[in-house]
């Protein structure tokens, strides 16, 4: 039987040790389980803004955490893909990694994301706009999620 595929992006890897705000971290531990059942999936997009952690000690737990995990390269069709979202207003240019974590995913076809990105990545319009994109770029739909709901 093939696992089915699960890409997380930095704000679900970074959630599992976020004291600050302990909800969030008791809902990414318990769907922990769950997501470990699956073909998880991380980038080298993930791997530089955990490079970029101020903290020596998250940054450690958190490539601790992934680093059983497949790590998929940034390649030239997720960068036209973000390039692509970037250019139809669904993620400002600011914030392009967003918009690469969810070009990454469909590059290499996922079959969900996994996000605690409300600002950029879990929205209702993020979702439909990325996935029109998509479909139109001939790729397939991607379900855009927060860990509890997988």
């Amino acid at each position: 039987m093939v696992k089915r595929k699960v890409y997380l992006d930095t704000s679900v890897i970074s959630s599992y040790f976020d004291e600050k705000c302990p909800e969030r971290m008791a809902l990414t531990r318990e769907a922990w389980g769950i997501i470990m059942s699956y073909d998880v999936y991380v980038s080298t997009v993930n791997k530089r803004e955990i490079d970029g952690n101020p903290s020596e000690g998250l940054k450690q737990k958190m490539t601790k955490l992934i680093d059983r995990f497949n790590v998929l390269e940034l390649n030239e069709e997720a960068v036209r893909l973000a390039n692509s979202y970037v250019k139809n207003g669904i993620f400002p240019e600011k914030f392009r990694d967003d918009a690469l974590h969810v070009a990454v995913a469909t590059a290499y076809d996922m079959e969900y994301l996994l996000s605690w990105n409300f600002r950029h990545i879990i929205k209702l319009k993020t979702k439909r706009m990325v996935n029109l994109v998509n479909l139109s770029s001939g790729y397939r739909q991607l379900e855009i999620i927060t860990p509890p709901e997988l």
